[in-house]
């Protein structure tokens, strides 16, 4: 049978990889990065150990002896624990830290998948695990935006889109076509309710894809953490980059959505 190894961090999407790779008929060999990996996706991969996110050379020592030599990450890795005196990297995350020229997300992941290879462990693109959980074009609530919305779409899609190029982050917040928000080292959902607050309320979120986005890591998703963030703020309309975007437990989001007068859109320019 084969093996898939699994290296988990936060939010909903280990276990939805894990699902679809167990159906697929991969045995799933996890390695829950704590403190941020749920620890429900025990239940949903046939073997799990738990490892400090910066033990590095402890993550993969683990892979090898299970004997993995393909690989998937999914769920966020957020690159504050670099700046928390909790996390206490062993020597082989420092050496690989110092190795980077810099540490943009980019630049630390590319490392880290560089590193497994040279221990015989191939870093694999996550889309035949998630195919199912990709954005497609057009409207997914039962309301659209406004043509003033679709107008901050367009907007906020650009601005996006270079934020990604520059690697500083993937979702924007605008308003009446001015940015009040972009995603940086905070994360996506802090972003959020920091651009929601400045726009007062019925902001337009737009999440996108690197160019060239790497689907090996990184892949952007949303949840039903997002929608929480939205709704804190009054938040009123989520794009997403259609068929590059991932969306978590979409039933579930959608009907939160519709509640919250939330407008959820695949979009492609």
């Amino acid at each position: 049978m084969k093996k898939l190894g699994l290296i988990a961090g936060k939010g909903e999407l280990p276990i939805a990889i894990a699902d679809e790779a167990r159906s697929q008929g991969y045995t799933v060999v996890a390695v829950g990065l704590e403190p941020l990996a749920d620890k429900s996706l025990s239940s949903h991969v046939d073997q799990i150990h738990w490892v400090n996110v910066g033990k590095f050379g402890k993550l993969i020592d683990t892979l090898k002896k299970y004997e993995i030599s393909e690989a998937v990450m999914a769920g966020k890795v957020s690159k504050t624990l670099l700046y928390k005196s909790k996390i206490t990297p062993d020597f082989r995350a420092v050496r690989l830290l110092m190795s980077v020229k810099n540490r943009s997300d980019d630049s630390v992941l590319l490392s880290i998948a560089d590193e497994l290879a040279r221990e015989g462990i191939t870093l694999l693109d996550i889309t035949p695990f998630s195919a199912a959980l990709l954005a497609p074009v057009g409207v997914l609530t039962k309301d659209a935006p406004s043509d003033q919305e679709w107008k901050d779409i367009a907007f906020g899609w650009n601005v996006a889109k270079e934020m990604g190029r520059l690697d500083i982050g993937q979702t924007v917040v605008v308003k009446n076509q001015a940015v009040m928000a972009v995603e940086a080292i905070e994360g996506t959902d802090e972003a959020i309710k920091r651009g929601g607050i400045l726009a007062g309320k019925d902001a337009v979120v737009v999440k996108v894809s690197k160019p060239n986005q790497d689907m090996r890591f990184d892949v952007p998703a949303v949840g039903s953490d997002t929608i929480k963030a939205m709704k804190s703020v009054h938040a009123r309309v989520l794009a997403v980059e259609a068929n590059k975007c991932l969306v978590l437990n979409k039933d579930v989001i959608l009907d939160e959505a519709g509640d919250a007068g939330i407008s959820i859109v695949g979009y492609a320019a």
